[in-house]
């Protein structure tokens, strides 16, 4: 054996004692996949992956995914091995509270982690994400000798990632564009919690991604470097994207562990660890890394500098020969709005016939997209009726990247996962669009979004009842309340055309959380705002629309949505018969809570306790707003088939019901 493969083989043992140590520690975790996948995880950052630990936010790095996030001690490792802000502290302290080393890789914790992964499935998404992103932005910037955007998408992925359905998913859509820089790594042990995989996963993986459009290998041992190295490398000069089964051991070195489920989400136990240690050679004392060892892996400092510098120098000759396009990179590369950007947002005029807030959405989007170039997105397979097609620009596809319309096809699941990796990527203002009824297959990544704070923008249509004859099947009843439990996710259901405007002025600048925009599929009226507030108090969530009469209200009337014009025309009636009366829009709780309680207190009256709340919702969540004393008219059961002036009739969605039950209150 020469020092080299010596050297190796102690570098690779690191990672798998490193996180072994971490996991018996805390006595919680999954050692079966780092120590299984050690090898395959050297190969690709000591031999593949462009990074710089000093900067891990470099714009133009190779991006890593961890997406069997249960394996986190093996990016841990890697981080703290290469030189990241990850210490030897964080290791130990892997799992405890507060640390930077949470059980699955938190991106906003932990410095190098570019993904929140743990749900299986979702990293995959992330990944092909990010290499849209890299695929577009490397078409509208790229010039001649200047590839100031060039980077890959790597991902480690497992047994339990291909099982879920969004990876098959994102996988089909990934052919289809033909991610060239998409590079995924499948750590292929057969294990899965249960037991083998044969109990329910034999397929043939490779003839699946094979017909999916992507170029597979095979590596029998996954602990050949060589073979790896060779693999990957062959996966670069391709011009799809690429699979890599990576036949592996889960548990690699337990003695009475290896290859078994036990291995995959429960500490080794001293005994055996020390067993493991002993067999591969390897010292007793835990958390151990030789010299030598940290020293190899800290070649990476200086890589990633000399790698960062030379693309700053790339960067800095491409300004001198495209000054403007520069300009605009860098503009977008510090996630800064253009100027203006807002100028256009139209101001629809009053119509008692109005439009669907979906279409004044459409309109929006239309002014604001080509002031906002790196605004990207689409639906799945609902453009027309999401109205989220950018005009002006054509279909994203294998062979037109710069292009900003995105057909995601059918598949709601990987078109969240994906809209968040293009988010967390940076440089784009991603969105994507669907029927409110259908987020509910996207939820895990809309809730990853909330969760790690990225940027995505959810557009559903088709909000309510109120979409009709498709029926029950189609008529989102629980979701507002559903979503607006969510934590750091604001919902916003505007209430008319205008409010539609200020709900995408909030989104875009919105740069730390999600946002989901809830629109309708009917015309709701346009308010006159000569008569009513201006709809700019959307941005503080709940605003008084009107005041009825000269004293203090009798009743305050709220509603979001469709049903603000409802409680407008009611208003008017109450207040004809001689009742003060205020009319709240309420178009966004999220954003109403972090107001301060001043303001809170001075939109809903502390001295009025009859209070009405309108949604064509489940009722849950309003009691907070409309108090002991308050009433809901709400929707507490499933719709039904029917057009929909008929379901709004028949499930007391009229100014009339609103009437009697303002009287019930004021009585």
């Amino acid at each position: 054996m020469n020092s080299k493969s010596s050297l190796q083989d102690k570098a690779i043992n690191t990672i798998r004692f490193l996180s072994a140590d971490a996991v018996q520690k805390a006595n919680s975790g999954h050692p079966g996949m780092p120590m299984g996948a050690a090898a395959m995880a050297y190969a690709l950052w000591k031999r593949h992956l462009r990074f710089n630990p000093d900067d891990p936010e470099w714009p133009d790095r190779d991006r890593f995914v961890l997406s069997g996030g249960h394996g986190s001690m093996l990016l841990y490792s890697l981080l703290y091995l290469t030189g990241y802000g990850v210490s030897l502290d964080d290791i130990k302290d892997f799992r405890q509270w507060q640390s930077n080393t949470p059980g699955h890789p938190e991106s906003f914790c932990t410095p190098g982690v570019e993904v929140t992964t743990g749900p299986l499935g979702q990293g995959f998404a992330n990944a092909v994400g990010m290499a849209i992103a890299e695929k577009h932005l490397a078409a509208v910037f790229n010039e001649g000798d200047y590839d100031v955007v060039n980077h890959y998408t790597y991902a480690i992925v497992t047994d339990g990632d291909l099982m879920e359905g969004i990876s098959s998913e994102a996988a089909s859509l990934a052919g289809h564009m033909n991610l060239d820089k998409l590079v995924v790594l499948y750590d292929d042990n057969d294990i899965s919690i249960d037991g083998s995989t044969d109990l329910t996963f034999t397929e043939d993986v490779g003839k699946r991604f094979e017909a999916f459009g992507w170029h597979v290998q095979k590596v029998d041992n996954g602990n050949d470097v060589e073979a790896i190295d060779a693999a990957i490398q062959e996966a670069k000069e391709e011009s799809h994207p690429s699979l890599i089964m990576c036949r592996t051991h889960i548990g690699y070195g337990l003695p009475t562990r290896q290859d078994t489920a036990k291995a995959h989400g429960e500490p080794a136990g001293e005994e055996e660890l020390k067993r493991a240690k002993k067999n591969l050679g390897w010292p007793q004392e835990k958390f151990h890394v030789p010299e030598e060892v940290l020293e190899h892996f800290r070649e990476a400092m200086e890589q990633g500098k000399e790698l960062q510098s030379a693309w700053k120098l790339l960067v800095s000759n491409y300004e001198k020969e495209y000054p403007e396009k520069a300009a605009e990179f860098k503009r977008r590369l510090d996630a800064r709005l253009p100027a203006e950007w807002d100028k256009d947002i139209p101001i629809f005029d009053p119509d008692e016939k109005g439009i669907a807030t979906r279409a004044a959405s459409g309109k929006t989007l239309d002014a604001i997209t080509p002031r906002i170039p790196e605004m990207i997105g689409g639906s799945a397979d609902l453009t027309g009726s999401n109205k989220t097609w950018i005009e002006g620009s054509e279909d994203f596809q294998a062979d037109s990247p710069a292009e900003r319309n995105i057909y995601f096809g059918v598949r709601e699941h990987a078109m969240g996962g994906i809209v968040n990796g293009m988010a967390v990527h940076g440089g784009l203002v991603p969105y994507c669009g669907t029927f409110f009824i259908f987020s509910d297959y996207m939820r895990p990544a809309i809730r990853l979004s909330a969760l790690s704070g990225y940027p995505s923008i959810w557009v559903f249509t088709h909000d309510s009842i109120g979409l009709g004859e498709d029926g029950p099947t189609h008529q989102p009843i629980e979701h507002l309340a559903s979503l607006r439990a969510m934590p750091n996710l604001v919902v916003i259901r505007p209430g008319d055309a205008n409010e539609v405007t200020e709900a995408w002025r909030i989104a875009i600048q919105r740069r730390d959380n999600p946002t989901a925009i809830v629109l309708t599929r009917q015309s709701v009226p346009i308010l006159d705002r000569s008569i009513y507030n201006s709809p700019k108090g959307l941005q503080r969530g709940a605003y008084v629309l009107k005041d009825f009469g000269d004293g203090d209200p009798d009743i305050i009337l709220m509603a979001s949505g469709s049903e603000v014009a409802l409680i407008a025309q009611a208003g008017e009636t109450l207040a004809n018969e001689g009742h003060n009366v205020r009319i709240v829009s309420f178009p966004s709780w999220g954003l109403f809570e972090i107001q301060d309680a001043t303001y809170r207190k001075s939109i809903l009256l502390d001295g009025v306790k009859s209070r009405l709340a309108v949604e064509a919702g489940v009722s849950q969540g309003w009691q907070k707003w409309v108090g002991d004393e308050g009433d809901i008219i709400s929707i507490e059961r499933f719709g039904a088939s029917a057009p929909y002036e008929d379901l709004f009739e028949n499930f007391g969605f009229t100014s009339e019901n609103v009437v009697r039950r303002a009287h019930k209150l004021l009585k």
